[in-house]
């Protein structure tokens, strides 16, 4: 009725604007315009729901709306009068300016009720904490408009700060931009903000941690919005805050992926996953099932883990059949009967022991799961005439002095030898990549741990270094990487820049509000058996290849001939089932001749055995 009662207003309103008062001598056009229209207004405003919108939550999409409700009726009105009834005597410009005055009219009650609503929100919430906003690009303007929305969330937005220097001066969502992200100290001072929020998704690690160097310097909170692979809806909310986290600090420029091509070999396809429970493979699972498979098989020997990410699925993607399997690699009967029920199209292998330290002290547990579960795996998959099967692997394959890599390396021969016997149109191909951020059992977990209880935070040695890659990341890297493949290659991504890991707990400790070596202290306990101070991505030998992808690149380099192969193998598997350790260091180092031990490791960095 008020929408019905402003548009008829609007119809008086704009004789009034057209030939001035007195009306008097247009009585009869007026009202007759006046009486004509209102039907037509009335079911307009029926017909396209202006009735149902929230006015208190109106948005762009409601005045928009209300726009094409309001223009319709201009048109139609115009031809009514001037087309149809000629001689109707109504100024020709009436139709038009009503439609204008009634779209001030109704989107004003609108906007009014908005306004009016959202400060009683204000008055309401008390205690609001301003919150200076770092990137006024879309993510910082639309978490702007969030927070004014919802005063609930206690967050006052008070302006925005930008390296544009384009945006310095000027204001979004009716706020100012203070100046540069260098700034922010004195923009601090004059808006007394008590928090910072850093909304760049695509900003690298560098930027994150020199935002939280000064945000530490004026004394105020920082947070941060998630980065651009964390943002799956395309949305950005409020509830999306969270603290700044070391993976944040690390974090790279976003890498380009050909959704084309991965959905090429995924979509409607049946996807096993082994060790999808794990941290790589659970988010392996995730990626692909953005692009539709048929069915993913969620393979694996931990019972917990894949139920877990099973529930998941159900709960964030109730339209993917995800299959349970449980199975262990190391067991060829379990194997074969897996593929015989499934039938993937599709093997992503990410199943493996992978700690260093407990694959030294159980060598032969390091051959019967990750090479001996790789072998069963890759012949049951020939046999099976999977299309793409794919091993996840690992820098410490590379000139190994561990047991574990030195595992890996040879399961990069199993695969590549498994790509020269497949049949055309197969393809068996390994991707190879250094240290996950996050994953179970990595370093930044121990450390949160060491914090928890009072410290010391250890570290082996001040100049170890190491590759680090987010999960996410390293995920849809390695579709990528399978979606280019061809049969033996062995697959590199591009890790950046190597992280001294004294230097990622400096600022694991900072993160958690603590000084290093005076509130935590770090401790060096020295390198460990099978460790290294840097680990390659590649070996002498091999050099690189590029790709089409900027962060992939192919290995090069040769497997063992089938028949060594053969033979070294089921050596080392005798060793194992044995337990006899020695003669599985001697398989290994047979194996792979860039095999050295801990003890020859330690001795030619010059180091103190610990």
């Amino acid at each position: 009725m008020l929408d019905l009662a402003a548009w008829t207003l609007a119809g008086f309103l704009a004789f009034w604007v057209r030939v001035d008062l007195p009306l008097a001598w247009m009585r009869p056009q007026v009202l007759g315009y006046g009486f004509a229209t209102l039907v037509f207004k009335a079911l307009l405003i029926a017909g396209f729901g202006l009735h149902y919108q929230s006015w208190h939550r109106v948005g762009v999409r409601d005045l928009g709306r209300l726009v094409r409700v309001v223009g319709l009726f201009a048109v139609g009105s115009y031809v009514v009068c001037f087309v149809l009834f000629s001689r109707l005597l109504v100024p020709r410009s009436v139709p038009l300016i009503d439609g204008a005055l009634a779209l001030l009219l109704m989107g004003g009650m609108r906007l009014l009720t908005r306004l009016l609503h959202e400060r009683a929100l204000r008055v309401q919430t008390k205690g609001l904490h301003n919150v200076l906003i770092v990137g006024a690009g879309e993510a910082g303007t639309m978490i702007a408009r969030e927070m004014l929305r919802h005063p609930e969330a206690g967050l006052q937005p008070v302006g925005f700060l930008d390296d544009d220097p384009a945006k310095t001066r000027q204001s979004f969502v009716g706020l100012p931009v203070f100046g540069a992200l260098e700034s922010l100290p004195e923009a601090v001072r004059e808006t007394t903000a008590e928090e910072i929020l850093i909304a760049m998704p695509s900003a690298p690690g560098v930027v994150i941690r020199r935002l939280v160097e000064l945000a530490q310097q004026a004394g105020v909170r920082y947070r941060i919005v998630p980065g651009v692979f964390e943002i799956l809806s395309g949305r950005i909310s409020v509830a999306q805050i969270r603290d700044v986290d070391v993976t944040d600090l690390l974090r790279r420029a976003p890498a380009e992926l050909d959704l084309t091509g991965i959905s090429g070999f995924l979509t409607g396809k049946t996807v096993m996953v082994t060790g999808a429970g794990g941290s790589i493979g659970s988010e392996i699972v995730r990626q692909i099932a953005k692009f539709n498979p048929k069915q993913v098989i969620l393979l694996g020997r931990g019972e917990n883990s894949i139920y877990q990410i099973q529930q998941e699925l159900r709960r964030t993607r109730p339209e993917l059949l995800a299959s349970p399997c449980i199975c262990d690699v190391r067991d060829v009967a379990s194997v074969e009967r897996a593929f015989r029920e499934f039938r993937p199209d599709v093997v992503f292998h990410a199943a493996a022991h992978k700690h260093v330290p407990l694959m030294e002290a159980y060598p032969e547990e390091a051959v019967l799961n990750n090479i001996g579960g790789t072998r069963n795996l890759t012949e049951a998959a020939l046999r099976a005439g999977v299309q793409r099967f794919v091993l996840i692997s690992t820098d410490k394959a590379v000139n190994p002095s561990s047991v574990m890599g030195a595992s890996k390396r040879v399961c990069e021969y199993v695969v590549m030898d498994a790509g020269r016997r497949c049949p055309p149109g197969s393809v068996f191909a390994c991707v190879r990549f250094g240290n996950v951020l996050g994953s179970r059992g990595s370093v930044i977990p121990l450390f949160r741990d060491q914090i928890r209880a009072g410290g010391p935070v250890t570290v082996t040695h001040r100049d170890m270094k190491r590759f680090f890659m987010t999960i996410p990341e390293a995920s849809q890297l390695v579709l990528q990487a399978a979606s280019m493949a061809e049969s033996g290659m062995v697959f590199v991504l591009d890790m950046g820049q190597p992280v001294r890991i004294v230097d990622l707990a400096e600022d694991v400790i900072r993160l958690s509000g603590f000084k290093p070596y005076e509130e935590i202290d770090i401790a060096f306990t020295g390198v460990r058996p099978g460790e290294k101070l840097f680990e390659d991505l590649l070996t002498a030998e091999e050099g690189t290849q590029a790709t089409r992808h900027e962060k992939i690149f192919v290995a090069r380099g040769a497997a063992p001939t089938s028949e060594r192969l053969r033979a070294v193998l089921d050596q080392l598997m005798t060793s194992a089932r044995a337990g006899d350790r020695e003669a599985v260091r001697a398989g290994l180092r047979q194996a792979v001749p860039t095999f050295r031990s801990p003890g020859e490791v330690v001795e030619a960095a010059g180091l103190p055995r610990p």
